[in-house]
């Protein structure tokens, strides 16, 4: 019969492949319409009535683009939408959270030092907080700031900057990084869903009836689909931070994650002046550059450690490794052979944070992190490092085995 944990781990894999692709499709075509609609001529009188054109080049052949403001004429015979990438983008990334989050929420999303919580408590709050973050930005877009775009914006920064003060007290800080990017992710499908698609579908509904579609449902979308512009590559950030420790697991975390968001605008502007033929702020990059740098200042902050580590209550599925036989020479190979990088102080030259944030320094910690260690030192060969330490065949044989014992899936 196939390993669980092995199948588990590959529909992890096979599921954050899916949201990589369909994430690049998403965030491929919002750059491409949002580069489109800037770099439009407007100036140009068009006998279509359209309110702006853009000849391009691709693939070997010439393409002319004509964007009407509101609609044209009547409906035209074939109409491509574009929202499927949002969905599966937002619905793959969900699927992750609960393989990845919600189903080891005893490792890594509960922190017992930010605030102890059940795993059924945790989970809670982490779907809560989804729909809460949705619930705010839409009420704050809803409202008169919706006519001043820079003050609204400036709100919302500030809310996100509240999340992640409330995620870095609340859950890990791998879990509070990822939870921003999941917050904005659905804020930015949402605009999709709830907003974007409906408005254009009012207007289509106008066109077949013979109705003169207003314009208002265009300008609310345009809004919305320009906020999204400028939250995609935080999210990248997001997506990446966990396999990050100097992003993720400082205490300053919460002010790099902020940090990134107004680098994602001082980015964007500078492409978006670019596509709209409005010069290179190239000041923009300097802005970047000092933000990147004093993100990269404050992850080399001391962190504090937090009191009584050691000495906390193991998980139930922990208690069930650490009672497992063989668990004490599996404990005496890890520590021998990971700890030096797998520590509070890494001993080994060019680490300044333990990789991934995995302490494996104490019995506690290595039954913490069972399944990580039976997948990367049992079954595979990925750690240690071959230039850092070197397992035996046989160590990994007994890692496995006493993986195998605790979980009773002996082959």
């Amino acid at each position: 019969m196939p390993d669980p944990t092995v199948l588990l781990d590959w529909l992890e894999f096979a599921v954050r492949w899916l949201h990589v692709i369909t994430a690049i499709a998403w965030i491929g075509s919002s750059f491409y319409f949002i580069a489109l609609d800037l770099g439009l001529h407007r100036d140009r009188a068009l006998a279509s009535g359209a309110d702006g054109e853009e000849w391009q080049v691709h693939g070997g052949g010439f393409y002319h683009i004509q964007k009407y403001l509101v609609a044209p004429d009547r409906m035209p015979a074939d109409l491509v939408w574009f929202k499927w990438e949002s969905y599966a983008t937002w619905l793959s990334g969900f699927a992750l959270l609960c393989l990845v989050y919600y189903l080891g929420a005893d490792l890594f999303l509960i922190d017992p030092a930010a605030m102890d919580l059940a795993p059924w408590q945790a989970i809670a709050i982490s779907l809560v907080s989804l729909g809460l973050a949705w619930g705010i930005y839409d009420l704050l877009c809803r409202s008169r700031l919706g006519q001043n775009p820079t003050l609204l914006m400036v709100l919302l920064y500030l809310v996100l900057v509240g999340f992640a003060l409330f995620y870095t007290h609340v859950f890990t800080g791998r879990a509070a990084l990822l939870h921003l990017g999941a917050i904005t992710a659905t804020v930015m499908s949402a605009n999709v869903f709830l907003v974007i698609i409906p408005n254009q579908k009012i207007v289509v509904a106008d066109l077949v009836a013979g109705r003169t579609p207003d314009p208002k449902y265009g300008k609310i979308a345009k809004l919305r689909s320009t906020h999204n512009n400028y939250l995609t590559l935080p999210v990248l950030f997001m997506m990446l931070s966990n396999h990050y420790p100097l992003a993720f697991a400082t205490d300053y975390n919460w002010a790099i994650a902020s940090l990134v968001f107004l680098m994602g605008v001082t980015i964007r502007h500078w492409f978006n002046s670019r596509h709209a033929r409005r010069g290179s702020p190239w000041w923009t990059w300097a802005a970047t550059l000092a933000l990147f740098l004093l993100a990269a200042w404050l992850s080399a902050a001391p962190a504090t450690p937090p009191a009584g580590e050691d000495e906390a209550a193991l998980s139930p599925a922990a208690e069930r490794f650490a009672a497992a036989p063989g668990f004490e020479e599996v404990t005496g190979i890890v520590q021998g052979n990971c700890s030096m990088c797998h520590a509070a102080e890494p001993g080994f030259d060019g680490i300044a944070r333990a990789p991934k944030g995995v302490m494996l320094e104490t019995p506690g910690q290595i039954a913490a992190h069972a399944r990580q260690i039976y997948l990367q030192a049992g079954v595979s060969h990925a750690m240690p490092p071959p230039s850092a330490a070197f397992i035996e065949p046989a160590d990994r044989a007994r890692i496995a085995a006493w993986y195998r014992a605790a979980t009773g899936s002996e082959g």
